[in-house]
């Protein structure tokens, strides 16, 4: 790998800035390093100059989307800070079940998704803690920037070390089937799932139906202002009146004013202000 200094970090910087509107500050320049590994390998090359020199003699947007989806991978984990799903299941789900009887339908949106391990917590809260719900028409829809991790969430396959974080050994034994190496989710998870690429900076978002509840943590950690404001009155309007957002631990609404913040079960969760 070439040394800091002759890397041009500050052009892949704009590249990932370009297509993902994170804004990476240069103390996380070390990252480079590590993520984009598998593109250089992939284009035959060894060191990160080569990529920067090659994408400023001939540019390739294919090449450049995959070097910013590479650098905003999220880290992710079943039930991950589990107190937003026992929030929903003692409190917040009971509520909305009990407002939808009429029409049967739940709808979940997992941004950001990763490897789908949030969505397929939220599928398996339901099935596990909600049973009169087993009829009705429930869709969790996860969208994440990068195309590599939505064919795993797709894939619902998963591996030790991954089913070893955060997911319950009962669900385990319940949920999934053991073949091979990997623990894939069974189908009556799969089916409530459904995974798509989607660039949520960029409008209009992936969706015109409103959801019930919107998991949108830690996305937005190296937004602008700008394009948190943005991206949040997106959400807002695909919000069901009643619906809930979750944002991450230390991120905040960048318009509070349509948003009010409720502390409850040890976190806190967003409701939608109508205006």
């Amino acid at each position: 790998m070439a040394s800091a200094a002759t890397v041009d970090y500050a052009y892949l910087r704009q590249i990932v800035h370009a297509h993902s509107q994170n804004v990476l500050d240069p103390s996380r320049d070390y990252l480079f390093d590590t993520r984009l590994s598998r593109v250089l390998r992939a284009q035959g090359m060894t060191h990160l100059e080569e990529l920067v020199q090659f994408l400023r003699v001939r540019r390739n947007p294919e090449l450049e989307r995959t070097v910013a989806e590479a650098m905003t991978i999220n880290e992710t984990s079943f039930f991950r800070d589990g107190r937003p799903f026992e929030l929903l299941r003692t409190e917040l789900l009971p509520k909305i079940i009990q407002a939808r009887q009429l029409s049967r339908q739940l709808r979940f949106w997992s941004a950001a998704c990763s490897t789908g391990q949030e969505a397929c917590s939220l599928a398996m809260l339901v099935r596990e803690h909600f049973p009169q719900c087993d009829s009705w028409n429930i869709r969790i829809e996860g969208t994440d920037l990068s195309s590599e991790v939505v064919d795993r969430a797709q894939s619902a396959t998963y591996q030790r070390i991954e089913m070893n974080r955060g997911l319950p050994a009962r669900f385990v034994v319940r949920y999934f089937d053991h073949i091979g190496e990997d623990w894939i989710a069974k189908p009556e998870i799969r089916q409530m799932c459904n995974f798509r690429k989607a660039n949520l900076c960029f409008p209009p978002l992936p969706f015109t139906e409103r959801f019930d509840v919107i998991f949108l943590r830690n996305v937005m950690l190296y937004f602008s202002q700008e394009t948190r404001k943005a991206l949040l009155a997106g959400i807002h309007r695909l919000l069901a009146p009643d619906g809930v957002l979750f944002l991450g631990s230390t991120e905040q609404p960048a318009d509070p004013s349509i948003w009010k913040a409720v502390l409850s079960g040890g976190t806190c969760h967003f409701t939608p202000v109508q205006r």
